[in-house]
């Protein structure tokens, strides 16, 4: 038995049933260093995954090594009780990037505890658990962010402290409104959302939550402009607007440092987590004031924020501004779509090649040009890593597969990986 066939046996018996793993022959990931990792047996992948989109930076980047080993030295953690001068500076620095006006920051663990942090904020401001969001969404994996995931796959139970209704936005591809061109599809969206409060809810809905991107549902792009026109909707009922930049924050998308910015709008509450920390536990919530100190009770956050976290996550949103990482997350993204437009398009396989920046999705259709083909996504997963490249899957129906590297990823090294990724892809349409 091999290194990782006796980890997995021993994974199988001690951990639950319904965590995820990739393969068909799991692996461990022991080292990296920029976009390379190393596997428990030796073997090396171009990392375009990250983490899922959280070695948002690179691995073993100096500058957060660093932050890091400092900050051991002398503190590893005290919680919120006590002042913690790096947590106050990272929320200075990303309550004057928000773009929300008079912000606070509350620092979490982990984008689900953002999101239900934001949940928790709306819900008490507007005293309603009505909450509006998006079919083919993911906002996390607790109680309440399951509750509003519009995607099946990734909601395990019907019961919710909320009551949720689902509009149309975020996925065109296999929307009803497909057809349209971009400023109707808007407009059909805004039909569906106006419908959607007349006849789904009270009136006085807690909040909407929307990804500027969906992540987990498969790297769907929306028309620009479309939530800056779902907020004026909003706005005629005070309904708060909750951008989820988990996976879209930090200048990941290329054109804009923030998802929503696509939309011409700022929303009044924005989560977020993932690659701030470039691996470390961290997320959070920006609102403004009024909203964040609505809360009539005390609370505490533990971890949220403690030193360690917030000393690193500091150092590597430095290293993003310093060295221009939005930049080139526009410009090598803009290469591989490109190119696998170009190489992939063409294919019976392939429905849409899509995304912005280093937020890249592909997805796999059927022999009909458009029934979603799942078997292919997971061959092409497969091939990339027996080539030496790490992607992920997704979608609501599990057929799209999503390229996301380290935003340091130089031009050679994305070159290369688009190449690997063409050649699976060419080899399971040629299988097929």
């Amino acid at each position: 038995m091999g290194a990782h066939a006796d980890l997995l046996a021993r994974h199988r018996a001690v951990m639950p049933d319904w965590i995820l793993t990739y393969y068909d022959e799991p692996i461990e990931l022991v080292s990296g260093e920029g976009c390379t990792v190393v596997d428990r047996e030796g073997r090396e992948y171009l990392d375009c995954f990250g983490g899922i989109l959280t070695t948002m930076t690179a691995h073993a980047l100096p500058e957060v090594v660093e932050a890091v080993r400092e900050q051991v030295g002398r503190m590893i953690h005290t919680s919120t009780l006590y002042l913690i001068s790096p947590m106050i500076e990272l929320a200075e620095e990303i309550a004057r990037l928000s773009g929300i006006e008079n912000a606070k920051v509350f620092f979490t663990t982990s984008g689900s505890e953002a999101n239900e942090a934001a949940l928790l904020l709306t819900t008490t401001l507007r005293r309603s658990n009505q909450v509006i969001a998006l079919r083919n969404s993911y906002h996390g994996r607790s109680f309440a962010t399951m509750a509003i995931t519009g995607n099946r796959s990734w909601s395990a139970s019907s019961l919710s402290p909320l009551h949720v209704s689902y509009v149309h936005g975020g996925y065109q591809y296999r929307s009803p409104f497909r057809h349209l061109d971009a400023d109707a599809y808007v407009e059909a969206c805004l039909d569906d959302l106006r419908d959607a409060i007349a006849t789904t809810t009270a009136g006085d809905v807690a909040c909407m939550i929307a990804e500027p991107i969906q992540g987990v549902g498969g790297f769907s792009v929306p028309p620009d402009g479309l939530f800056g026109a779902m907020k004026q909707v909003l706005d005629e009922y005070d309904i708060p607007f909750i951008s989820d930049e988990v996976q879209t924050a930090w200048g990941r998308t290329g054109e804009h440092f923030w998802g929503y910015q696509a939309h011409d709008f700022v929303p009044d509450v924005l989560t977020f987590a993932k690659g701030i920390g470039n691996g470390l536990p961290i997320g959070g919530v920006v609102a403004r004031a009024e909203m964040m100190d609505c809360l009539g009770a005390n609370s505490i956050s533990t971890f949220g924020g403690g030193p360690l976290v917030s000393a690193g996550a500091l150092a590597n949103l430095r290293y993003v501004l310093d060295h221009d990482l939005q930049g080139n997350a526009k410009r090598i993204g803009a290469l591989v779509i490109e190119r696998l437009r170009g190489a992939l398009e063409k294919l019976d396989l392939v429905g849409e090649v899509r995304g912005r920046g280093l937020m890249i999705g592909i997805e796999f259709v059927g022999e009909d040009g458009f029934a979603p083909n799942p078997e292919a996504a997971s061959a092409v997963l497969e091939g990339c890593r027996e080539r030496g490249l790490l992607i992920g899957k997704a979608g609501l129906h599990g057929n799209c597969v999503r390229f996301a590297p380290p935003m340091a990823i130089r031009a050679e090294e994305a070159s290369r990986a688009a190449d690997l990724l063409i050649e699976a892809v060419k080899a399971v349409d040629r299988n097929g």
